[in-house]
């Protein structure tokens, strides 16, 4: 099913810049994985509405509505998760991308793929 929760399979409560990474681009990856197979679900088009049908040619739109914001979903997510495996490449893993602090460790233990910390994250949307 495209729907499902994030979870998270980092759970060292150590700082980023001095702990193996390896756990956390195994979690990464995992998590890419995931997505990836839920972008490549098929969504099912509404079938041809007959006279009558209205209620079920709204369930069916309904269904594939939904779906397309879930993929539009995991595509958001799947940018998030392709920007941390490149922070972790590029050595900034774990440093907020606005103020350049370190990032907390039960942040990234909650949201690997957190770029920002939890006060620039508060301001974010008012920075675009």
């Amino acid at each position: 099913m495209i729907g499902r929760t994030p979870r998270s399979r980092y759970h060292p409560r150590m700082d980023p810049a001095t702990q193996d990474l390896a756990p956390i681009r195994d979690a990464l990856l995992a998590e890419r994985a995931q997505l990836l197979e839920e972008i490549g679900e098929a969504i099912v088009a509404p079938g041809q509405m007959t006279y009558g049908s209205q209620a079920a040619a709204a369930s069916q739109v309904f269904a594939q509505q939904r779906d397309l914001a879930l993929r539009d979903r995991a595509d958001a997510q799947l940018v998030l998760v392709d920007e941390a495996l490149a922070r972790l490449d590029g050595g900034t893993f774990g440093t907020c991308v606005r103020c350049g602090n370190p990032i907390p460790p039960e942040r990234l233990e909650a949201l690997p793929w957190a770029a920002r910390c939890i006060d620039c994250q508060r301001v974010a949307p008012r920075d675009r």
